[in-house]
């Protein structure tokens, strides 16, 4: 594929999630940060990805634009993965995981929708097996700290069809509430983003054993490399998770070796795109592991792990961001069934974002 341009845009659009936009994020979170990344090669095909960009994606859009565009734009890339492996190593100095490897991310993704769009084929059949095309997703609620709201966005969830839910809490009692609002008869996942110590790990831990129905829990301790600290907390009854904040297929393999958890969690926007999704998934097959793709995006991202956990049948669940976005940057209707997506023929990712909306949401 010989390279033409690589263009570089943040489109951000506001959200609504029935709460105070107030707990997971350092600051008040009410809309989607997209770092657009748009490769077009020199027959006119186009591929589409998206680099990790909510709150950073100034940053995420810098390194693309002043590290990664010199150097792909008029190259020839023969091998995705051999062209992911050159620029990490030509990016090294910058930092291995964070922003520089969100940016690889983003353009390794569009490569490979180029990819299969020139091959006239839908991505998952580049990847993989392409067996089961039918995806089901679990609602990720964001953190609410409130006995009444969150439980009630618990039921509008299941209201709308999901039958499994995520919370995002921190503390037991709105846990305990949402817990009773569905009788604990759905399944129920809790990611605490890394926000317990070891001593209120255990004790929280305890109380959640108490429960039916709870999948997993997320991330409960800082840092979320510690994978020694992360084994200690494995247990018979509820497994541990993690990943979102890992990055490359060397450091899931090193959390794998360290026996850290249950399920791991590789998000495509971060993890170095798919070329290290792969690499990934079969590590995890090695080590017989459960995948559950981190992937709270409305665009390329999330139609990107559609397809990865098409080509993937072994993979689980798939996370849906449940907030109501002021306007789709792509339109998943024609793929949405409820809480399932079903992916078609279309070449590539299969949708495109929606100009209109990228022009109406651009931030300069």
């Amino acid at each position: 594929m010989k390279i033409r341009s690589v263009q570089t845009r943040i489109v951000e659009i506001p959200f609504t999630d029935g709460g105070k936009g107030q707990g997971i994020t350092p600051t008040t979170w009410n809309t989607l940060e997209t770092v657009l990344i748009r490769i077009e090669d020199n027959d006119g095909v186009v591929g589409w990805g998206e680099a990790f960009g909510y709150f950073i994606a100034d940053s995420t859009k810098a390194v693309v634009e002043r590290l990664i565009r010199p150097m792909l734009e008029g190259t020839t890339v023969d091998s995705i993965a051999q062209w992911s492996q050159r620029i990490q190593r030509q990016l090294h100095l910058f930092g291995r995981y964070g922003v520089t490897m969100f940016a690889i991310s983003g353009v390794d993704m569009a490569l490979w929708d180029l990819y299969a769009k020139r091959a006239k084929k839908p991505l998952y059949k580049v990847l993989g097996e392409g067996e089961n095309t039918r995806l089901c997703t679990y609602a990720s609620l964001v953190r609410y700290d409130d006995v009444e709201i969150a439980p009630k966005i618990c039921r509008q969830a299941l209201d709308e069809g999901f039958d499994s839910l995520k919370l995002h809490e921190i503390n037991m009692a709105p846990i305990e509430a949402c817990h009773a609002a569905t009788g604990g008869r759905v399944a129920i996942s809790v990611d605490v983003n890394c926000s317990w110590d070891m001593d209120v790990a255990r004790d929280n831990l305890l109380r959640l054993r108490q429960m039916s129905n709870i999948s997993w829990l997320e991330e409960p301790i800082f840092p979320p490399e510690d994978f020694a600290a992360l084994n200690s907390l494995r247990n018979p009854d509820i497994p541990i998770a993690a990943g979102e904040n890992w990055c490359t297929e060397r450091q899931f393999r090193q959390a794998m070796e360290s026996g850290a958890v249950d399920y791991i969690q590789p998000s495509v926007s971060k993890v170095g795109g798919i070329s290290e999704f792969i690499k990934i998934m079969h590590a995890a097959e090695q080590h017989k592991t459960g995948v559950l793709p981190h992937s709270p995006y409305f665009g390329p991202g999330f139609l990107a792990t559609l397809h990865l956990a098409a080509a993937f049948p072994k993979m689980m669940q798939v996370e849906y961001l449940y907030v109501d976005p002021a306007a789709w940057l792509i339109d998943l209707t024609p793929i949405r069934q409820g809480a399932a997506f079903v992916l078609g023929d279309q070449p590539g990712i299969g949708l495109a974002p929606d100009e209109a909306v990228v022009s109406k949401f651009l931030r300069g």
